[in-house]
């Protein structure tokens, strides 16, 4: 429910944070820019909404693409704009033999980055909703949908989601906010200039390594690197390919632990393409999230025997795992992946993990103490390294 007092409009909100945290609001100056179509939002589906449309819009803005990303918990789990899919993709994303418009594309990538993390998220789309879209979001688990307009099929198909109440949002795509923000902390009140550095090819420009070519698919994988960190918390680093992100680490204290954490997502989105994991014989009657699950834990090194009773039950015929040595012999052919670091990076050690998920192409603020060992790591490597010459920390 909304209501206008003179010129502040006023949403009510479910709850905060938590069930137990009350009188949660959303307050506007004006016209609000975000209108509920269907559904009845809290306080974190307005938080995802918000950083999930400003990333959707901004990769739009920066490779003229559709462009999409799913959310949770304030940090995307994916990302990515409309590229064509292989057909290993295609099952990998459960997206065999649908018909998907270029949005509903860009979506299939976003949520297929991460499908355990996608699960539940909030789905933030650069155009107006088309039925293929659609289609491909009533049929996954999704708590909300935020986009600058929807077709009338479109609205008739996510109306009947969650039996009436998943949450539709419509949010103007021109919105441009105050430059100066607020945030209220312990009853304290902060203030700064809202983060509106523009990603273009301009951060590309500066190249510090002896290998300095750096091609056209290359440079559109480095801007969705970038805008995607703009709106991770931090720390944070992504790992970005074929127009979608890999992997991404988010919120960790280390830069390091950033970089191993989304190495090992980009690690485990391409073992999820290896024929093994494609032809799966599951259990009749065995849904989506539980074969994602199934297909997680065959990648685990080590199980309880609790959860290895649980696990083979998933399937007809048990499968096979792979020795650590298949798994390094397929990784080896992840080749010409791209790499974003929210600032600087600190020590050549991110680079010499990030070389182990086929990294070739980096972008990172620069201006490090140590800017000249990591350039030496780079040059080892064959690397192309960019310093972008801004700071993108969120929080």
């Amino acid at each position: 429910m909304s209501q206008t007092t003179n010129q502040t409009q006023v949403l009510e909100l479910r709850y905060g944070m938590n069930p137990h945290q009350k009188q949660a609001k959303l307050i506007g100056e004006g016209t609000l820019p975000i209108k509920v179509v269907n559904g009845d939002p809290g306080f974190i589906n307005l938080l995802d909404a918000f950083n999930g449309f400003q990333l959707a819009r901004e990769l739009r803005r920066a490779t003229g693409l559709p462009a999409a990303a799913s959310f949770k918990h304030v940090s995307p789990a994916g990302a990515a704009v409309a590229a064509p899919l292989t057909p290993e993709l295609k099952k990998a994303y459960f997206v065999e033999g649908l018909e998907l418009s270029p949005l509903a594309t860009a979506y299939a990538r976003a949520r297929g980055a991460d499908r355990m993390s996608s699960f539940g998220d909030a789905a933030a789309l650069s155009d107006i909703v088309d039925a293929s879209t659609a289609q491909l979001l009533k049929r996954e688990v999704s708590d909300l949908v935020v986009a600058p307009g929807y077709t009338d099929e479109a609205l008739e198909i996510l109306r009947a989601k969650k039996n009436g109440g998943y949450l539709i949002l419509q949010i103007d795509p021109d919105y441009v906010p105050n430059p100066v923000e607020t945030r209220t902390l312990f009853g304290m009140t902060l203030q700064q200039e809202r983060n509106d550095a523009v990603i273009d090819e301009t951060a590309l420009e500066r190249i510090v390594t002896n290998n300095k070519e750096l091609p056209e698919n290359a440079k559109r994988d480095l801007l969705i690197a970038l805008v995607t960190l703009k709106y991770t918390q931090s720390n944070s680093i992504c790992y970005t390919l074929d127009g979608q992100t890999i992997g991404i680490g988010a919120g960790q204290q280390s830069r390091i632990h950033c970089t191993r954490l989304a190495g090992d997502k980009a690690d485990r989105w391409f073992l999820r393409q290896h024929p093994t994991a494609l032809n799966m014989p599951f259990r009749q009657g065995l849904s989506r999230a539980e074969q994602n699950n199934a297909i997680d834990l065959w990648l685990e090194e080590e199980l309880t025997p609790v959860e290895q009773a649980a696990w083979e039950a998933c399937f007809e015929q048990v499968p096979a795992r792979l020795t650590r040595e298949e798994k390094r012999a397929w990784l080896n052919k992840l080749q010409g992946v791209s790499y974003g670091s929210d600032a600087f990076l600190p020590f050549r050690d991110n680079l010499d993990r990030a070389s182990r998920s086929g990294v070739k192409y980096v972008v990172q603020a620069g201006s490090s103490m140590r800017d000249e060992e990591v350039v030496k790591a780079a040059n080892d490597y064959g690397m192309v390294m960019a310093y972008s010459g801004v700071r993108l920390f969120h929080h």
